[in-house]
């Protein structure tokens, strides 16, 4: 037999909280202008539609003005009770009625947040079995058909009816130090976010229409360290003036979930349950198909090559996949899955380092900015067909020059790129001279290009020799 605790019908705080309603989940009654005193209409309690609290209580050490921060302990139960106040609920079908919540544990961090698919793998490595976010169903009232992917550690999913009491309990068990450089004490360690996505079902049966979202910070300590924080914070307060104490936010024995935008993630459209029940332990771990990925199909780094073109501001975000695999950057394209090019290029190097690692972040820095690699060496090439007779300095007044960078510089890729400014096969060029002095011809030798003055100029000439197919390139 399952204890609910005895709390009033409606967990709603003052009206001061909610003084400007910024959607339609409120209901305001319409200003009336009125001229006398007595003819003030009687003032409205706004109250939200749906609400989440989190039984923990909220820090003494937070100022005014400043998000609440609530400590929690590693795998202790937590009860998040589902508040709702909805009156749409009795206009659909009893088979239509229930509603679908995501509870998630993401990162607070701004950069952590852009690699939480690295973070998350990091930790199930270290922790191989575990989950960083479980229900604890024999103290959740009115869960229905919770569903864990074993793919996403950090989320779950449930139905409820928002007709009747629903309160789940949730166990972190990750903490903060464990995504931070230095994992020798909590208080420096990473803050996270419970963030709670509730929607309704569609025209199709659907979970897809979106209703409400909320979220809180918190940071989870070892077994009984956020107690011992807690008593910390509180003493710090307490031996401040009392001018110093007006600019803290006065502590609670709960926090509320403050509302938020919803989590930009595609998730798996999932239809209601015919026979909803009230969810046991044999239920509970179950698995379910992938999430839809948000990136198209990532290939391998061996099958596309770095094509040193420049990421565009205008680019789309399946054109940044597109310019990600082709750069070898397929590793990181869950990780940009929501990015355009515009969103990208504002990422600063320090940035790109801290989301991808210094290899790669200066490699994909780079390559944002597309910085082109100088030659080693340039050589300016003019050809000149067999058997023309033309005066050296007329023909480098009138002649069209091609432009020939060489990175190796070797005899061998100069080789190269004279067959292909000829249109011969490399194979058929068997000697290549330059003209010495009193017109001798100079064997070309790897020591020779190396010492080439960097833009010189040439005029190269195709002579035919005795065996078949065999040519003479002299460059003078």
């Amino acid at each position: 037999m399952l204890f609910w605790p005895t709390q009033p019908d409606h967990y709603w705080p003052a009206a001061e909280h909610y003084q400007s309603p910024t959607n339609a989940i409120y209901r305001e009654t319409i200003p009336i202008p009125f001229l006398k005193q007595e003819d003030q209409p009687m003032p409205t309690v706004l109250c939200p539609v749906f609400q989440c609290v989190l039984c923990a209580p909220s820090s003494p050490a937070v100022k005014l003005h400043e998000e609440t921060l609530t400590y929690l302990n590693q795998g202790q139960s937590y009860e998040i009770r589902m508040l709702s106040n909805w009156k749409g609920a009795s206009d659909l079908p009893e088979s239509r009625r229930l509603l679908k919540s995501v509870v998630r544990v993401a990162f607070h961090d701004r950069r952590l947040q852009y690699s939480e698919k690295q973070q998350l793998e990091s930790w199930q490595h270290s922790h191989p079995g575990d989950r960083i976010l479980d229900i604890d169903v024999p103290l959740s009232v009115g869960v229905i058909d919770p569903l864990v992917n074993p793919n996403t550690l950090n989320i779950i999913e449930f139905l409820w009816d928002p007709s009747k009491r629903t309160s789940i309990f949730l166990q972190v068990h990750c903490i903060s130090t464990e995504f931070t450089q230095r994992k020798n004490g909590g208080e420096k360690g990473a803050p996270f976010r419970i963030q709670v996505d509730t929607y309704k079902t569609d025209s199709l049966g659907n979970f897809t229409e979106h209703l409400y979202s909320c979220s809180c910070q918190v940071k989870v300590f070892k077994p009984k360290g956020a107690d011992r924080k807690q008593k910390t914070d509180r003493e710090k307060v307490e031996k401040r003036s009392a001018l110093e104490r007006e600019k803290y936010q006065p502590p609670c024995d709960t926090t509320l979930l403050t509302e938020c935008i919803p989590w930009p993630e595609i998730e798996t459209p999932r239809s209601p349950t015919s026979t909803p029940g009230l969810c046991s332990p044999r239920h509970f771990k179950m698995s379910t198909p992938d999430r839809i990925c948000a990136s198209p199909v990532c290939a391998s780094d061996s099958s596309t090559e770095c094509t040193g073109e420049s990421l565009s501001p205008s680019a789309s975000i399946s054109d940044t996949q597109q310019w990600l695999l082709r750069n070898r950057f397929s590793n990181y394209c869950r990780t940009f899955s929501n990015f355009t090019g515009a969103d990208l290029l504002k990422l600063t190097r320090r940035d790109l380092t801290q989301i991808c690692g210094v290899a790669d972040g200066i490699r994909l820095s780079h390559a944002l900015t597309a910085r082109s690699v100088r030659p080693r060496l340039t050589l300016y090439i003019n050809t000149e067909s067999p058997g023309k007779t033309q005066d050296i300095t007329d023909a480098s007044q009138t002649a069209l020059y091609q432009e020939m960078h060489m990175e190796d510089m070797t005899a061998a890729e100069l080789t190269n790129k004279l067959a292909d400014l000829f249109s011969v096969p490399a194979n058929h060029i068997l000697r290549i001279s330059r003209t010495g002095p009193h017109g001798i011809h100079i064997l070309l030798s790897d020591m020779m290009v190396r010492n080439m003055p960097d833009e010189s100029c040439f005029t190269a000439t195709l002579q035919k020799l005795q065996s078949p197919d065999g040519y003479h390139c002299i460059l003078r």
